[in-house]
C-alpha cells in the first residue's frame, strides 16, 4: 500500500529562480528528465522570491486518469495560462467552465456524432486533392510536411466551418494566430503581467491581432445570418448558428464567434502534428511506410477513402496514433486543485496548480517499452487492450475530452491514404527540435524527399 508524503520531490534549481531558466529552454525536456530522476509526481519552482510560481507535474497513467477523470471536478481550468487563453480566443468549449461548459456542450454535441462527422468526410478529400495537385504541378522534389499539413489542416477545418468562404479565413488565421499564441505564452508564463489596456508594444500587437481576427469571423457570421436558412448551406458555422434547444436556448453572434475561433485553433493544430509527424516518421522508417502503402493499396485500389473505409485500414490508423504518442499536440495540459489531494501517494495541496503530460505519460516506461522507438504495433487491438487507459491520451480525457476526436482521426486517415496512394517519402531532416505553446511546435524543419508512385 502505498504511503502518504506531504514532501514532494524535484529539482532544486538555483537559488534564485528555480527551474525557471531550465523550463524556459526546454520544458518538455526537463518534465522528461524530472520523472526519471524524481517520480511520478514532481514539484517544480521557477521565479525569483516573493513572485515564485509552484507547480505540481504528475506523470503517471493513474495519477493523468485522476486529474482528468475520476476527479476532473475537483482540478479546474483556472490557473494563469487557461486565463490568458480565454481573453484571447474567447469562453468557447476549449476554455469555459461550469454551467457555461456544460451549456456550450450541450449544444455542440450533436454536430459532432459519428454519422455528422463522417459527412465532412467529402470536404476533407477536396482539400488532400488540393494539395496533390500543388505537388504535382509544381513539380516540388521535397516539402516540409509539418508545414505542408498545418495548411491542409488549416483549409479542411475552415472549409468544413465556412463552407466555400475559406481563402480569407485561412490566410488571416495564418498570420493572426501564431502571433495571439506567442502573446499567450509571454503572458501565461510571467510571473508580472502589465495591464492588457497598457499601450505597450507587445499589448498594442496583440491587440491589432485580436481585432483582425474577431471582424474576420463576425463578417463571415453576420453575412451567414442574413443569408438566412434559405441558403441551403450545411457547413458548421450554419449548423452551429441554428443549433437550439428549449433548455439552452441558442448561441448569440460573440458566443458563435468563440465557439469558431476554438474550432479553427484546436481543429487544425491537432491534426496537423498528427499528420505532419506520421509522414515524417514514415519517411524515416522504410519498413513501416511500405506496409502502410500496401494496405492502402490493397483497400481502396485508387479510389478516394470514404468514412466507411476507416475501420478497413488499421494499420494506418496505429501509425497516426503511434505518431499521436511520440509527438503529441497537446503535450502538457494544466489544471488548478480546488481542494488538497492525495496522487500517487503524495499530497497535493488546495489552490495548487498541476499539469499532467502526455509527453511524459506516453514515454513512461512502465507502459511504453524503449518508449523513443517509432513502433504502430504497440496498437494493435490487443496490445491496446493491455494498457491503463491513460497511458495515452492525446486528446485529454474525462468530462473535458476534446469533443473533435473522431473528426481529427476521419480526417487524418483520409489525408494519410491519399498522401501515400501518389507518394512516399524520405526523411531529409531526421531530428525536428521542438518547443511547447499552446500546443507542440516545431523549431526547425521536417523535410521530406517526395517520391511520386506513378510512372
Amino acid at each position: 500500500m502505498a504511503t502518504t508524503s506531504t514532501e514532494v520531490p524535484g529539482p532544486a534549481g538555483t537559488p534564485l529562480l528555480g527551474s525557471m531558466h531550465d523550463l524556459k529552454q526546454d520544458s518538455l525536456g526537463t518534465f522528461l528528465r524530472s520523472r526519471s530522476e524524481h517520480g511520478d509526481v514532481v514539484r517544480f519552482t521557477a521565479g525569483p522570491p516573493g513572485l515564485r510560481a509552484v507547480v505540481y507535474g504528475v506523470f503517471s497513467a493513474a495519477g493523468a486518469q485522476q486529474v482528468l477523470a475520476t476527479e476532473s471536478a475537483n482540478f479546474r481550468k483556472d490557473n494563469a495560462f487557461y486565463q490568458e487563453v480565454r481573453e484571447s480566443f474567447g469562453n468557447g468549449l476549449l476554455t469555459s467552465q461550469d454551467e457555461d461548459y456544460l451549456r456550450q456542450r450541450r449544444l455542440v454535441q450533436p454536430l459532432f456524432t459519428r454519422r455528422r462527422v463522417d459527412g465532412y468526410a467529402d470536404a476533407v478529400a477536396v482539400e488532400v486533392a488540393a494539395v496533390l495537385a500543388s505537388w504535382r504541378d509544381s513539380g516540388r522534389t521535397s516539402v516540409d510536411v509539418l508545414d505542408e499539413m498545418t495548411v491542409l489542416a488549416l483549409r479542411a477545418v475552415a472549409r468544413i466551418l465556412f463552407g466555400t468562404d475559406v481563402a480569407e479565413a485561412v490566410e488571416v488565421v495564418e498570420r493572426c494566430f501564431p502571433a495571439l499564441g506567442d502573446y499567450v505564452l509571454r503572458r501565461g508564463y510571467s510571473p508580472v503581467k502589465l495591464p492588457r489596456n497598457w499601450p505597450t508594444p507587445g499589448n498594442r500587437r496583440a491587440a491589432a491581432v485580436h481585432e483582425e481576427l474577431y471582424a474576420v469571423c463576425d463578417r463571415i457570421i453576420a453575412e451567414r445570418r442574413a443569408s438566412g436558412a434559405d441558403s441551403g448551406a450545411q457547413d458548421l458555422l450554419t449548423l452551429l448558428a441554428e443549433a437550439e434547444s428549449a433548455e439552452d436556448g441558442s448561441f448569440d453572434a460573440s458566443e458563435l464567434r468563440e465557439q469558431v475561433l476554438v474550432f479553427l485553433l484546436a481543429g487544425h493544430e491537432t491534426t496537423a502534428t498528427s499528420l505532419g509527424f506520421a509522414l515524417h516518421l514514415l519517411g524515416r522508417h522504410p519498413e513501416e511506410q511500405k506496409r502502410a502503402q500496401e494496405e492502402v493499396d490493397r483497400v481502396l485500389a485508387g479510389r478516394t477513402p470514404t468514412a466507411a473505409d476507416l475501420d478497413a485500414l488499421p494499420y494506418l490508423t496505429q501509425v497516426l496514433k503511434e505518431a499521436m504518442r511520440l509527438f503529441p499536440a497537446a503535450p502538457v495540459i494544466g489544471r488548478r486543485a480546488v481542494e488538497s489531494t492525495v496522487i500517487d501517494g503524495h499530497t497535493i495541496p488546495a489552490g495548487a496548480d498541476v499539469i499532467v503530460a502526455p509527453w511524459v505519460t506516453h514515454r513512461h516506461p512502465d507502459h511504453w517499452p524503449d518508449p523513443e522507438r517509432f513502433d504502430p504495433d504497440r496498437f494493435t487491438p490487443e496490445a491496446e487492450a493491455d494498457r491503463p487507459r491513460y497511458a495515452w491520451f492525446p486528446f485529454g480525457g474525462g468530462p473535458r475530452a476534446c469533443i473533435g476526436q473522431h473528426f481529427s482521426m476521419l480526417e487524418s486517415v483520409i489525408a494519410l491514404a491519399m498522401i501515400l496512394q501518389e507518394y512516399g517519402f524520405e526523411a531529409i531532416d531526421t531530428e525536428v527540435p521542438l518547443s511547447s505553446a499552446i500546443t507542440l511546435r516545431a523549431e526547425g524543419p521536417a523535410r521530406c524527399t517526395l517520391i511520386p508512385r506513378s510512372g
